[in-house]
């Protein structure tokens, strides 16, 4: 089934990230990843979550074990060889926010030895952009209720890369089945002056340091494969084969934002578990200015 191309578009609720980091990680080694994924989720998310100046936070769960047939790899492309577990994008509104989140920030990123055996914080100083969003709910948390992609393009060219991954994403966003696309195009990252200032291994392949990622979100994997099969993804292919050297996909299996506007979402303030139960339950008193100030509160 097609989405209905009528359907409202929230794309606008991401106009008030102006700067941002996007972070592929990679789990600590001998850690398993039900306990990582856990960790990440229920103790290093609602972390974050408190720290002030945080505009916008959500964490994006990939898959290991399912990596085949995600994305067709144009003509001449190779494969970009590296293992993710996840994303983060975190967001603010100014630059002066931002200053005030990485003042605090040192508590953050010790924590990160207990789960991350490789991050590294590709900076957006003017944010990324939303080409279209169909996802009504703006906070998800848990499970993801789409097909969901983040496919990485590479080009030691970077202002090629970028007008190519542009043009891409207007393509695609164009086609009636895509129900969200978020384009990240950060800056290329230095491996002299790793980001973030944590103690972990943030070193950075080759066909890494310069790269667009494409999070693009599907109803289910048929609508993602008739997309494939049409006549316009195989322009596009064409197109993007001329302008890029290496590319990957990775599965997205769940979605758990802690921060959107400014405020700790239910998962922020009291993890993304908990969050999920209190939904589940219909607790709405838990959603209250009474009991949430509790969680803000110092005492």
């Amino acid at each position: 089934m097609v989405m209905p191309t009528d359907s409202p578009d929230f794309g606008s609720r991401d106009d008030a990230i102006r700067c941002q980091t996007y972070s592929p990680v990679r789990k600590l080694d001998g850690l398993p990843h039900e306990l990582f994924a856990l960790y990440w989720r229920d103790v290093h998310g609602p972390l974050c979550a408190r720290l002030p100046g945080l505009g916008f936070y959500v964490q994006h769960h990939f898959s290991r074990e399912r990596r085949a047939n995600l994305w067709p790899r144009p003509k001449g492309v190779r494969n970009i060889d590296v293992v993710l577990d996840g994303a983060v994008e975190i967001g603010f509104a100014n630059n002066e926010d931002e200053a005030e989140f990485i003042g605090a920030s040192p508590i953050l990123f010790g924590d990160e030895v207990n789960i991350f055996g490789w991050d590294a914080a590709f900076r957006l100083p003017s944010g990324s952009r939303t080409f279209i969003d169909r996802q009504a709910n703006g906070v998800p948390n848990g499970l993801d209720e789409m097909h969901r992609l983040h496919v990485y393009l590479h080009s030691d060219d970077t202002e090629s890369l970028r007008q190519c991954a542009t043009t891409y994403a207007n393509l695609l966003s164009n086609q009636p089945c895509v129900r969200k696309l978020r384009l990240h195009a950060p800056e290329p990252f230095d491996n002299a002056n790793p980001l973030p200032p944590s103690p972990v291994d943030h070193h950075v392949v080759d066909d890494m340091l310069t790269i667009a990622v494409i999070e693009v979100g599907f109803a289910n994997a048929l609508q993602a494969q008739t997309l494939f099969g049409s006549d316009a993804f195989k322009s596009a292919q064409q197109y993007v084969s001329a302008h890029i050297q290496a590319l990957a996909a990775f599965l997205v299996t769940g979605v758990y934002t802690y921060v959107r506007d400014g405020k700790p979402t239910a998962a922020g303030l009291r993890g993304s578990r908990t969050a999920e139960i209190i939904e589940q339950i219909g607790a709405v008193n838990h959603l209250e200015p009474a009991v949430t100030d509790l969680f803000l509160r110092q005492r």
